[in-house]
């Protein structure tokens, strides 16, 4: 079978159907929730300040320090929403079945960053000034996309919405408060269901232009950061979070890339020939190599964890 290659354009408007479908299922199997129920408000106290309250001290927190790093870390992910808005509503569309997906997704979306600051604040599980300032810092940067095709950033939000519910889930788990992880289950709930529909969006663009589509793919796997990664200190705070296992290579190299590679079935495609079967190959390459410095990075861990418990 022979592919003509297909404007973005093209794509759009093919796919259009399928982003009706999808946006039927998701709405169907979505389910209302409320941020301020998730909440224990009856926690809270007055801060310094106006309401003449008590200054936040780092013995309020009860919250491990990993844990802590990766709350502030996917709050202040959350928190440049209108920048992800903005870069989807412009590649997607406003109108027709994209427009409206636009706007359910920001809308689904906006209520993650509400549910955690509120938690945050209410817990004083974190510095609420230093958090207020990071997040002016972080958003006065916006967030700008690396990916300048839709395929391409349809394969990123693929892969990106899986990342960001296994890093919630684990934040809650990682955090000792039943309260969190109940929070981050449901958050993550909901970006499961967002990547679920960014999945299915792509596996029909392989149906229509396999060898873009493959190209797309493997051009967001070998060059993937998560969105908050230019967040001051990011480098320093990943490092933190992979060392408590919350969010590491492993992890994304198995609960992510390969499970939606798999859904996808990449390697047991037929139809691929061209750029699109080199693509392959350099995907093929590529995790193979990730593999290797994921087993690594895990070795090397437990050899700390290791001598530490040694020297107790």
């Amino acid at each position: 079978m022979i592919f003509m290659v297909m404007s973005q354009t093209e794509l759009l408007h093919e796919l259009e159907p399928v982003v009706a479908g999808e946006l039927d299922r998701h709405l169907k199997v979505a389910k209302e929730w409320f941020p301020h129920e998730y909440i224990p408000w009856s926690e809270g106290r007055n801060f310094d300040g106006i309401f003449e309250g008590d200054a936040w001290q780092e013995s309020d927190s009860t919250i491990p320090e990993a844990a802590r790093i990766s709350l502030i870390v996917n709050l202040l992910t959350e928190d440049n929403l209108p920048s992800y808005h903005h870069e989807i509503a412009t590649t997607f569309g406003r109108d027709g079945a994209w427009g409206t997906w636009v706007g359910r997704w920001t809308a689904e979306e906006g209520r993650h960053g509400v549910a955690i600051r509120d938690y945050l604040t209410v817990s004083r599980a974190v510095d609420p000034v230093a958090l207020e300032r990071a997040r002016m810092v972080h958003m006065e940067g916006g967030f700008q996309t690396e990916y300048g095709t839709m395929l391409q950033q349809l394969a990123y939000v693929s892969f990106q919405e899986l990342a960001t519910r296994i890093s919630h889930r684990n934040t809650g788990r990682a955090s000792g408060d039943p309260t969190c992880e109940r929070l981050l289950a449901k958050i993550a709930a909901d970006e499961n269901l967002h990547m679920l529909f960014y999945r299915n969006l792509l596996k029909a663009a392989f149906e229509l232009d396999p060898n873009q589509t493959m190209r797309a793919v493997t051009d967001v796997v070998t060059t993937f950061q998560m969105p908050g990664s230019t967040i001051e200190g990011f480098t320093r705070k990943a490092m933190i979070i992979a060392h408590e296992g919350i969010y590491d290579l492993r992890l994304h190299l198995d609960d992510v890339l390969m499970p939606v590679l798999r859904q996808w079935a990449v390697f047991d495609k037929t139809d691929l020939d061209g750029d699109g079967a080199k693509a392959r190959d350099e995907l093929a390459a590529f995790l193979e190599k990730t593999e290797a410095t994921a087993t690594r990075f895990v070795e090397r861990r437990e050899e700390r964890r290791a001598r530490a418990a040694a020297m107790r």
